[in-house]
């Protein structure tokens, strides 16, 4: 037991010791798109080096890139030096200082001296640092609302809470946030669209599982409107320079993308999970995560027993346990090239798996060691790669490859099987001719069953919303986007999104071979084409205006062929199919995979203002 103590002492000392006193390992949410738009020129432009296939970044690592081009501003336009003193007041506790107050283009320092510490009320947040530079804290208010309004009537999104970072001795951070969420639809002007009170509530759920959209997946709460839900994240995080360790409830996006990742897209609500990073020199980053995953599969064998009334029980069923284990390996060999890969698995047992908190591992291997022996179903693993040159400045190339599932023969032309992958290209064309304009380009498809699973708790899924593309399998997604700086804080965008569905299966085991056996990207039953302009004003750090202009096209189409067992064409209770045909399929499809307030032509215009995000 002494040289157990000993052993954990040494190494607690040892991290001590290596600790960077300006770090602090707190993830910066997806949400703050701005940040990650304004360092993803930076690096396109060749001024900077980040790893953009594991997002989200940590703030010390923003406050690193910041510094990095500082050093370097002779390369910088004169917006770019604006918008780069701008984002260096946000991350200022990171570079051991407070941020002064940037309005109008002057500095008015609002910021206190004390015997032991700095003190400074700034966006409007409060900044503390100690004098010795121990502890930091950040607080913030969390308060925003965006207004929709389309030829269907008017939907409000108001969002209101509070942040909290600190940061101890250099070695611990410590974060949390609470965003509580409200969506209502008011005074519709065409009641037809919505002719009874409970599609007026469904109606302000635009984010649903199953619904073919990018907006990020959200828990309803039991309400009789609208639809409410809450969002609270935190972490804690011990750290050193070379890495850190932690527990943490946040959204992850493995895979390089700008529009959708088809690795893991932040698509899902975040989820707990125990993580581990690695970045013991620049070239190199290990990461790893174990989460607990929400099935939304209820356990017949276990339930509560409540006394719900006088002389009467009821059983409450459980969710079954759900977990997820994965591993990304980031090389950066040089300044142009950065290729990563990794492995997942999706597996739901009574209890956590052990052999799956190794962090370097082949999970496969593993499930094959863990269940063949007794002939019971394997656990759903993955794999997956990707790929980002920068051939020359301003220009970036990236691509992902996702393996559900893999056979060597099913390449043979022979052979009509297709393997359940999903493949993503795309490029950002920046800084020239024009400073501050870009073009963005992103093309994706998954084959049929890529994502999917014949036992419902093993999907790539949690709370029922894909990890993966929200376009799911057997599908094709587009993306164009034209953007503009002009000046500090200012991002003007166009873009232009066309989603298709092809034909719709389940996995049904014993007619896999048969539904993977049909033609991929054959018969078109859904899409979707959107053109949206925006203009985003960030008025100071984290405080935002926007307002978009969106025009959108959501229809389906019935499929002329002969339904194929396993097809999706409606369901009985049983589980059986309908076999729906014609108007009926057309509408069938168009509510599964549309939100009623964008089915069919719309022109949508959105206004908000947010504090936070």
């Amino acid at each position: 037991m002494k040289g157990a103590h000993r052993i954990s002492s040494f190494v607690l000392c040892t991290l001590l010791l290596c600790t960077s006193l300006h770090a602090q390992r707190i993830p910066q949410a997806l949400e703050y798109t701005e940040i990650y738009d304004f360092l993803e020129e930076l690096t396109t432009d060749g001024i900077i080096q980040t790893n953009s296939a594991v997002r989200p970044y940590t703030r010390d690592y923003i406050a690193a890139r910041l510094a990095e081009a500082q050093s370097r501003d002779s390369l910088l336009s004169r917006r770019q030096k604006d918008d780069l003193q701008f984002y260096l007041q946000d991350y200022a506790l990171e570079s051991d200082t407070v941020p002064a107050y940037y309005s109008y283009g002057h500095r008015h320092v609002t910021q206190w001296i004390t015997p032991v510490s700095n003190l400074s009320l700034a966006d409007p947040s409060l900044h503390i640092l100690t004098k010795n530079k121990v502890f930091k804290m950040r607080v913030r208010p969390i308060l925003g609302m965006d207004i929709l309004y389309n030829r269907k009537g008017m939907l409000t999104h108001r969002w209101y809470g509070a942040e909290i970072q600190m940061d101890i001795a250099g070695h611990v951070s410590v974060w949390g946030s609470i965003r509580d969420n409200s969506w209502k639809g008011t005074d519709y002007l065409n009641k037809s669209f919505f002719p009874s009170t409970s599609s007026q509530i469904d109606g302000a759920k635009i984010s649903k599982p199953g619904y073919l959209n990018n907006l990020p997946g959200v828990q309803y709460k039991e309400a009789t409107y609208g639809g409410d839900f809450s969002d609270s994240r935190g972490g804690i995080s011990l750290y050193a320079w070379w890495g850190s360790i932690g527990v943490q409830r946040e959204r992850i996006q493995w895979g390089d993308a700008q529009h959708a990742s088809n690795i893991l897209s932040a698509h899902n609500p975040a989820v707990p999970m125990i993580t581990l990073q690695l970045t013991p020199c620049r070239w190199f980053q290990f990461d790893y995560f174990h989460a607990w995953l929400v099935s939304n599969v209820l356990d017949s064998t276990n339930y509560y027993i409540e006394n719900y009334a006088e002389g009467t029980s009821k059983i409450n069923y459980r969710p079954y346990n759900k977990f997820m284990a994965a591993n990304m390996f980031t090389f950066m060999p040089v300044k142009y090239i950065q290729f990563s890969f990794g492995n997942s698995i999706v597996y739901a047992e009574r209890t956590i798996q052990a052999a799956y908190f190794i962090p370097i591992a082949f999970f496969k291997s593993l499930d094959h060691l863990l269940t063949k022996g007794v002939r019971s179903e394997n656990q759903n693993s993955q794999a997956f790669f990707t790929l980002t040159l920068r051939p020359t400045d301003h220009l970036r190339l990236y691509g992902s490859f996702f393996i559900d599932e893999i056979k060597l023969d099913r390449f043979k032309r022979s052979n009509p099987a297709n393997n359940p992958v999903s493949y993503l290209v795309g490029f950002n064309w920046s800084g020239w001719p024009v400073r501050g304009l870009s073009l963005r380009g992103e093309f994706m498809r998954s084959y049929i069953a890529c994502y999917t699973h014949s036992i419902s708790v093993l999907e790539y899924t949690s709370n029922s919303y894909l990890m993966g593309h929200y376009m799911g399998d057997n599908a094709q997604s587009v993306f164009v986007q034209l953007a503009y700086r002009p000046t500090r804080s200012l991002r003007l965008t166009l873009d232009y999104t066309r989603d298709t569905k092809y034909n719709s299966y389940q996995y049904v085991r014993r007619e896999i071979s048969n539904i993977i056996a049909q033609k991929p990207f054959n018969e078109v039953i859904w899409n979707n084409d959107e053109i949206k302009f925006r203009a985003v004003y960030e008025v100071f750090n984290n405080c935002y205006a926007h307002v978009d202009v969106a025009y959108n096209n959501a229809r389906a189409f019935a499929p002329s062929s002969t339904r194929v067992a396993g097809e999706d064409r409606g369901w009985n209770a049983d589980g059986t199919s309908k076999n729906l045909s014609g108007a009926q399929l057309e509408t069938y499809y168009l509510n599964k995979f549309t939100p009623l307030y964008f089915q069919g032509p719309n022109i949508t215009f959105t206004c908000g203002l947010s504090f936070g995000f």
